[in-house]
């Protein structure tokens, strides 16, 4: 499979809750995070969620930050009991892009 992201993805151990914003239900979920870069994020769901859907999140950083970011689902595949999705930042600040840098320089460095 070819490669298509524009950043390089690092591992992030978090949870967050994710809520759909095109529906009028605000039902959050829950979501394991398995990778993060500045322009998306890669996790794990037991809940469906659709593609091509935004949904609200609350991304707690590992300074304990929280931050307030638009997902939009691109990428679903069946894994186990669970789903696995790839999302793209929607909006994002270039200050939180610029946080998810700085983890992925400080982690590289470990």
């Amino acid at each position: 499979m070819e490669e298509r992201r524009r950043s390089k993805r690092t591992e992030m151990s978090s949870t967050l809750m994710v809520k759909r914003l095109d529906q009028g239900d605000m039902q959050e979920v829950s979501i394991d995070i398995i990778d993060v870069s500045p322009n998306g994020v890669g996790f794990l769901c037991k809940e469906v969620l659709s593609i091509g859907a935004v949904y609200e999140s609350k991304l707690r950083i590992w300074t304990q930050e929280v931050l307030h970011a638009f997902l939009q689902i691109v990428r679903i595949e069946m894994k186990g009991d669970s789903y696995t999705y790839g999302a793209v930042f929607i909006g994002m600040s270039e200050s939180d892009a610029a946080r998810i840098r700085v983890y992925q320089t400080i982690n590289d460095e470990k």
